[in-house]
Parts: structure tokens; C-alpha cells; sequence
């Protein structure tokens, strides 16, 4: 990682790179699992939530001025129902949980530690801000996807491997448009958690 620089700011900071942001979000986001067929309007409306949060969090890694990667994460109370009404649901004080965003990563950087500093980063990010619970949602796809390429492998092992537990019975939906498809559509959510207390 010694090329790589990691900086993080806060809220309204982003503003000068919220372009090149959702130009990472789109070009990652486009393989596979999430199949998206991104949009900068789209891009905006979802990052303007973040931008405009306080408290949010972002997580850059640079490569020279380049973006090569990122991560976001904001109060979970901050964010949009579809997210809280889950935790709602169970019982969860919605105050005490810290949500991700994304984590998105240009291929060529990949298995360099990158990914481990980005969950560092929130991590300590949410306990010294008292949080009790940081959290995430991933898309579920069918295992016969006709567009799951060969050999693919999910990242659950990783997300494991940090301490992070799948919990099926906290679920959601979101929309956005799929590769190939005329319009947005729901896709199945599962929220994954680790206790930072």
C-alpha cells in the first residue's frame, strides 16, 4: 500500500470529489453482484444524503490524485427508512448503530489491504462516537444468475473475517436499474452486523 493514500473526511468536505466518487460508485457497482446500470442523476440523489449528513464518513484511498476506492457510512438514524425500518422492526435502538454505505474498490487495487483499512477506518470511526453496532447490507442473488460470471466467490469470507455476522432475519429492499433492464427494480437486501461493544 505504500502508493496508496488513505484520507477520510466528513459531511459537506466531500463536495469536490463527490463526482469522482459517483464515477467509482458506477464503474464498480456495474459487475457483478449489483448488475448496475448506474446514472449520474441517480448518483446524486444518493449521494446528496450523505454529503449533506454531518456525521457522515467517508474513506478514500488515492492513488497519486486519482480515486482508486472508497467507503461511507453515516448514523443509521440519518439514513432513509428503507435501511432503519428493519432494525426498527427487531427491537434495535436505531441511535446506537453506525450503517456503511458501500465499500467500492477498482479491481486492480484489490487484495492489498485496502478493504481492511476502509473497515478499520468506520470502525474506529463509530466507537469513538459511542456507536454500539456497525452494520451493512449486501444484495442476494440467485446462486443461477444468468449473469454470475465463473468461479465468482462473495465476499462473506472477508466480511467474516472481521467479525461481521450475516443476519437473514434483518432484510430490505432497494431500486436501481439492472444491466440490460428498461427500468428500476427492487432487489433483495440482508444486513450484516458487528457489536463494537
Amino acid at each position: 500500500m505504500a502508493e496508496i493514500a488513505i484520507s477520510t473526511c466528513q459531511g459537506s468536505a466531500i463536495a469536490p470529489r463527490l463526482d469522482d466518487l459517483a464515477q467509482l460508485r458506477m464503474r464498480v457497482f456495474r459487475d457483478f453482484p449489483y448488475l448496475y446500470d448506474g446514472d449520474l442523476a441517480y448518483e446524486a440523489n444518493y449521494l446528496r444524503r450523505y454529503a449533506e449528513c454531518p456525521e457522515s464518513l467517508f474513506v478514500l484511498a488515492f492513488d497519486g490524485d486519482a480515486l482508486a476506492g472508497a467507503s461511507t457510512g453515516m448514523p443509521l438514524a440519518a439514513d432513509v427508512e428503507e435501511f432503519r425500518a428493519p432494525f426498527e422492526q427487531a427491537g434495535f435502538d436505531i441511535d446506537s448503530v453506525f450503517y456503511y454505505g458501500e465499500s467500492v474498490l477498482l479491481p486492480s487495487y484489490r487484495g492489498r489491504g485496502i478493504g481492511k483499512a476502509f473497515m478499520q477506518a468506520r470502525e474506529e470511526h463509530a466507537a469513538e462516537r459511542g456507536f454500539a453496532t456497525v452494520a451493512f447490507c449486501a444484495v442476494e442473488r440467485p446462486d443461477d444468475h444468468p449473469l454470475k460470471p465463473e468461479g465468482y466467490v462473495p465476499l462473506h469470507g472477508f466480511w467474516r473475517s472481521r467479525g461481521y455476522e450475516r443476519h437473514p432475519a434483518l432484510a430490505t429492499t432497494f431500486h436501481w436499474k439492472d444491466i440490460g433492464e428498461p427500468v428500476e427494480t427492487d432487489k433483495p437486501m440482508v444486513f450484516w452486523l458487528k457489536s463494537l461493544t
